[in-house]
């Protein structure tokens, strides 16, 4: 069909609509379901819930359990730091940025589709199955976040990128309650525990961002195309971050957004990696059943977000987006001091709802603020391309901090009070943006 004109309010739906088919891979697999099921496999305890071991062989070493998917997880991010500015510096230079979004939004919905047989004796089947969704999930956004100045004027993209990330919250929302109800009451739909209901969940999570994707790629154009040809279009991305990180010389404002995110997003993306294994192992749940307390609490993160995306929104429509992300990495500081002292599920749950409450906004907002900022240009899968680098570079920081601070003090505790620094960091450096000019 005809590419929409930037800017019509079918293409922004369709675009925003991306977060409603993958947002659930973030809260089936990273945060809901699939740590729960991967401590269930991996876990034993005595009949008082008390854990009497907790490691797990992989390629004849021991691992803790929390440490291997740990060390999984940094390793796909480190991956995908490397992989993006060379798939992004191709998209630019042909011009098919939506091939790409399709081919990783495959893969990761296929390797969600394979966990259904994660297995403590295939365990490096399942261990690859959760590196590709990751990988998939992560890559995919590259290209996705890439299309926001593409499609969007300037003073539609605060709102369109809140929209998405609403979305996602709502769509990942209604496939945890379908998968739960099939868990929670495994006899009345014919199974005999709740194992395979468990390892269906994945199933659907991979059809469900299959399924509800084609919408999106239904009204997004291929994607720019830029003139000349070089012979070495592998390295082109790479190309483009170097001349992209000269031109932060020129562009001040940019640059300075760029180290405040970086920063600040260690502790953001860190906290919502850990929060559940926080959870599983930090807090004492007594006669209340641990999974259900934890799925309460991801959901009540889930439902807060919606608000807090469009909230924070309009609020930076009134005060600007630079002063709202340093309020929001105040509040940021309060949360991890709060959450040193926690210890019963009720204190978890207030937690919960002050982080789903500021997370949806400070994700939408840091998104919309650095498409704001960038110059007049084609090559916007390079920019965002060296944005998601930063990212997930900083992804990496924060898991290997943190899992220090753990291993050194012995307490996860001192780890997320140890993230404080990195939100203090983050508002010292925000302060220092330069203000826009007009």
């Amino acid at each position: 069909m005809k590419d929409l004109p930037k800017g019509s309010k079918k293409l922004l739906n369709a675009w925003a609509f991306y977060d409603w088919a993958n947002s659930v891979y973030s809260l089936v697999i990273s945060s809901a379901i699939f740590p729960i099921f991967y401590g269930a496999i991996t876990i034993i305890k005595d009949d008082q819930g008390r854990i009497l071991d907790d490691t797990v062989p992989f390629m004849g070493i021991n691992f803790n359990n929390d440490s291997l998917i740990s060390y999984v997880t940094a390793l796909a991010f480190f991956v995908v730091s490397i992989i993006s500015p060379i798939l992004s510096g191709i998209a630019d230079f042909v011009g098919n940025k939506k091939s790409f979004l399709k081919f990783f939004c495959y893969l990761g919905a296929v390797s969600c589709i394979g966990l259904y047989w994660f297995d403590l004796e295939y365990l490096w089947f399942g261990l690859l199955c959760y590196f590709l969704a990751l990988i998939g999930f992560w890559a995919s956004l590259v290209f996705y976040n890439s299309y926001l100045p593409d499609i969007a004027f300037k003073e539609q993209q605060d709102r369109i990128s809140a929209k998405g990330f609403s979305l996602g919250y709502i769509g990942s929302v209604i496939l945890l309650v379908i998968c739960l109800v099939m868990i929670l009451n495994y006899e009345l739909f014919g199974f005999e525990n709740e194992g395979i209901p468990t390892r269906l969940s994945f199933v659907l999570t991979g059809i469900w961002w299959i399924g509800f994707s084609q919408y999106t790629y239904y009204y997004l154009p291929q994607g720019n195309k830029a003139t000349g040809l070089t012979r070495n279009v592998v390295f082109n991305g790479y190309r483009e971050l170097r001349y992209i990180w000269r031109s932060l010389g020129n562009n001040l404002r940019l640059k300075r957004y760029l180290l405040a995110f970086f920063t600040y997003s260690m502790a953001v993306q860190t906290i919502m990696l850990i929060a559940t294994y926080f959870g599983i192992e930090e807090l004492d749940w007594g006669e209340q059943n641990a999974t259900t307390g934890l799925i309460i609490s991801i959901l009540l993160i889930q439902l807060v977000a919606v608000a807090g995306a469009t909230g924070t929104s309009k609020l930076a429509g009134k005060i600007g987006n630079v002063p709202t992300l340093i309020g929001l990495n105040i509040f940021w500081i309060a949360i991890c001091v709060y959450a040193y002292y926690i210890m019963t599920p009720n204190q978890f749950y207030v937690a919960a709802a002050c982080v789903g409450l500021i997370m949806g906004g400070i994700q939408a907002l840091s998104r919309s603020t650095y498409s704001k900022m960038l110059p007049p240009t084609k090559d916007t899968a390079s920019y965002f391309s060296f944005y998601d680098v930063s990212e997930k570079i900083g992804i990496v920081i924060g898991m290997l901090m943190y899992g220090i601070v753990a291993q050194v003090t012995g307490s996860v505790r001192d780890a997320i009070l140890f993230l404080v620094v990195f939100f203090i960091a983050g508002v010292v450096l925000l302060l220092r943006v330069p203000k826009e000019k007009g």
